[in-house]
C-alpha cells in the first residue's frame, strides 16, 4: 500500500497522473476533515525514510528534533481522526530514539542537542501516554521516557546565572546558546512538569512546574502583566534584558502548561495564565487582517522562515485543541480560530497539482514553498478539527492514570544520565548522514522508474 501511494504521488509530481484538485475542506464535515488530514499526513510521511531498509526510525540526522514534531503529528492524526495506519511506524520510532538511558539522549545526537530538542521528544512521549498509545512489549514505557526527560532536565536547573532556569544549549562548546536561557526550553520543561503532575498526581511535578513558571516570570521571558513573551534572555547579563522576537510557539507552550494545571487544580491563577497568554496569542498571531488565520509574522511576510519556524504554528494548533478540551469554557473561541486556520491551510495546498501545502495559509493560494515541515503543520491543523466531535466525550484527550491511562510509571527514569560530562556522547558521523540521503535517492529513483514503466507500458 505504501509503494502504491508513493507511485501515485510521483505520477502527480511528474504530471503523469490524473490532476488532483485542491483540498476542498468543509470544517463541518467529518469526512472532509478526515480526507484533508489524510492527504497532508501522507505527504508528510513521504519525507520519512525511517521505515526503509537501512533507515533510522525517527531520525532526521541534521535536524533531529523534527522527528518528534512528525511523531506528534502522527499522534494527533491517530487520536483525532481515528486512523491507525501509521501507528506501528510511530511506535517504533518513538522507542528507537529513546537512548540507552531512556531519556531521549541517544548517543548519535546527544553531543549537539539543546534542552529544547530533548524536551520536544519528552512532550511527544507524554502525548503518547495521554492518547493511550500502547507501551511496546520491550523497551521503555512512554511515561517513563517522559519522566526520564524531566529528571535529566531537572538536574540541569542552573542557579549560576539568573538564579535558575534551563540554559538553551546543554554543553559549553555549543557556543553562545550555552549562555542563553530561552522561552521554549523553560516553557517546555514547565509544560512537561504540568502534564506529568496532572497524569500522576505526584506533587514533585507540581513543585517544579510552579518553580519553572515563577522563575520565567521573574526574568524577561514571561511578562504576566502584559502577557507577552520574549524569546530569550542572556545569562551573562544576569538576564536583565529579553530578546523581544515573537514566536507563536513560545505562547503556545506556556499556555498549554497553564491549561493542564488549571484542569487538575481548578486554581484561578492558572486560568488567568491560560487566558492571558491565549488572548495575546490570538491578538498577535491570528489577526483580522489575515482573516484570523495563524501567522508567524516574524518570518512569513518576508518569506524567510526556516524549517524550525515553519513547524511552530503546527505545534500551537495542537496545544490549542487540547486546551479547548481541558477547559470547555474556552472551546468556542479556540474552535473558531482553528477552523479559520484550517480553511486557509486547505487553500494553500494546491502546489504541483498534488495538494502540496505552503507556509502562508492566509494567501488563499499555494505560495511556492514545499517541504516536510509544511505538511506537518497542515496535518496538525486538519486533524484537530475533529475536536468538534470529541468535546465533552469520555474519549476526549488527554487521559490521566485514573481516567484510562495505562503506561507504566518509573519516577526514577533517566537518573543514571551524566549531565555534567560534555565529552561522553558520540557525534553522528558523516557516513550516517550520507547513508540516509543515498537511501532516499535510491528509493525515489526506484519509484520513478516503476512509474515510468507503468505509464509507457
Amino acid at each position: 500500500m505504501q509503494i502504491i501511494r508513493s507511485i501515485c504521488l510521483i505520477l502527480n509530481i511528474l504530471g503523469l497522473g490524473q490532476r488532483a484538485l485542491a483540498i476542498d475542506l468543509d470544517v463541518s464535515s467529518q469526512d472532509s476533515i478526515s480526507n484533508a488530514a489524510n492527504i497532508a499526513t501522507y505527504a508528510m510521511m513521504t519525507y520519512y525514510t525511517g521505515n526503509d531498509t537501512g533507515g533510522i526510525p525517527g531520525a532526521f540526522p541534521t535536524k533531529w528534533w523534527e522527528g518528534s514534531a512528525l511523531l506528534m503529528a502522527l499522534l494527533n492524526y491517530w487520536h483525532f481522526v481515528g486512523d491507525d495506519y501509521y501507528n506501528e511506524e510511530l511506535s517504533v520510532a518513538l522507542q528507537w530514539q529513546s537512548g540507552t538511558n531512556g531519556d531521549y539522549m541517544p548517543a548519535n545526537y546527544s553531543s549537539f542537542l539543546g534542552n529544547d530538542d530533548q524536551m520536544f521528544w519528552g512532550l511527544a512521549a507524554m502525548t503518547a501516554v495521554e492518547y493511550k498509545l500502547p507501551d511496546r512489549a520491550t523497551g521503555f514505557s512512554w511515561l517513563s521516557l517522559a519522566q526520564g526527560v524531566f529528571n535529566t532536565q531537572k538536574a540541569r536547573w542552573d542557579t549560576t546565572m539568573c538564579d535558575g532556569g534551563l540554559r538553551w544549549q546543554i554543553y559549553s562548546y555549543e557556543g553562545s546558546g550555552y549562555y542563553m536561557k530561552n522561552a521554549v526550553s523553560n516553557g517546555g520543561f514547565f509544560q512537561l512538569a504540568a502534564r506529568l503532575y496532572r497524569y500522576t498526581n505526584d506533587t514533585e511535578y507540581l513543585t517544579w512546574a510552579k518553580k519553572s513558571y515563577e522563575w520565567s516570570c521573574s526574568v524577561p521571558l514571561v511578562n504576566n502583566a502584559t502577557w507577552t513573551i520574549s524569546d530569550s534572555t542572556n545569562g551573562q547579563e544576569d538576564c536583565a534584558n529579553g530578546d523581544a522576537t515573537q514566536w507563536s510557539y513560545n505562547y503556545g507552550i506556556y499556555m498549554g502548561g497553564c491549561a493542564y494545571l488549571y484542569n487538575i487544580t481548578q486554581d484561578e491563577y492558572w486560568l488567568e495564565c491560560t487566558t492571558g497568554l491565549m488572548d495575546t496569542l490570538f491578538s498577535e498571531f491570528f489577526t483580522e487582517a489575515n482573516n484570523y488565520i495563524i501567522e508567524d509574522f516574524e518570518c512569513e511576510p518576508k518569506e524567510i522562515c526556516n524549517d524550525n519556524e515553519i513547524l511552530f504554528k503546527g505545534l500551537v494548533v495542537s496545544w490549542l485543541a487540547n486546551t479547548a478540551l481541558l477547559i470547555p469554557s474556552l472551546y468556542d473561541g479556540i474552535l473558531a480560530k482553528l477552523q479559520a486556520s484550517a480553511e486557509g491551510a486547505a487553500k494553500s495546498c494546491t502546489g504541483y497539482d498534488n495538494n502540496t501545502c505552503g507556509v502562508r495559509w492566509y494567501t488563499e493560494t499555494w505560495d511556492g514553498w514545499i517541504g516536510m515541515e509544511e505538511e506537518i503543520s497542515a496535518s496538525n491543523v486538519f486533524s484537530v478539527q475533529m475536536l468538534q466531535w470529541m468535546n465533552g466525550s469520555s474519549d476526549a484527550a488527554p487521559v490521566t492514570s485514573t481516567t484510562g491511562g495505562n503506561s507504566t510509571s518509573d519516577p526514577n527514569a533517566g537518573q543514571n544520565e551524566d549531565n555534567t560530562t560534555e565529552s561522553s556522547a558520540t557525534i553522528v558521523s558523516t557516513a550516517d548522514k550520507a547513508g540516509a540521503g543515498i537511501l532516499t535517492v535510491l528509493f525515489i529513483g526506484g519509484i520513478v522508474g516503476m512509474a515510468t514503466f507503468m505509464v509507457m507500458g
